[in-house]
């Protein structure tokens, strides 16, 4: 699985994957109920690179004295909103706020998805930002949420 970068607006991000084949229903489910999870744990601020007090500690993780006090002094890091995921023949995408979440989130993303790669789904490549060319992108693209809050 290749992974490419474009343009890169963590307020208006669109993921793009291109499979071997065209998606089963099944294999969408999966993609679907990953892409889910990844946004319920941003949404939830899971991806705070302010308090990663298990991380900065090391291996030896025995005994290791976790400081609430200090994680509910971290800044808030979650993301925002979450587009309807689509298909067009081999190609699949969703749009995202990933609001003040870090970019951990990204490796986090992409570890999963070379994974379910690997096990379950052949996707030739990640694309995360920009536009595709042949696939324009438009208002009625966002979520519901999104829409009404230009308004």
């Amino acid at each position: 699985m290749e992974v490419k970068f474009r343009e890169f607006n963590p307020f208006n991000l669109w993921i793009w994957l291109e499979f071997e084949t065209a998606p089963s229903p099944m294999e969408k489910q999966y993609v679907e109920e990953l892409f889910d999870s990844w946004f319920y744990l941003g949404k939830l601020g899971g991806f705070n690179a302010e308090n990663f007090q298990v991380t900065e500690t090391g291996v030896d993780l025995s005994y290791m004295e976790y400081d609430t006090e200090a994680a509910s002094q971290a800044f808030m890091a979650p993301m925002h909103n979450m587009g309807d995921f689509e298909y067009q023949a081999f190609w699949g995408r969703c749009w995202f706020d990933l609001g003040t979440s870090d970019p951990v989130a990204l490796d986090v993303l992409i570890n999963a998805l070379l994974q379910l790669s690997k096990d379950y789904i052949p996707i030739k490549q990640v694309i995360v930002g920009g536009e595709n060319q042949d696939w324009p992108v438009d208002a009625q693209s966002r979520s519901l949420f999104y829409e009404n809050q230009q308004n």
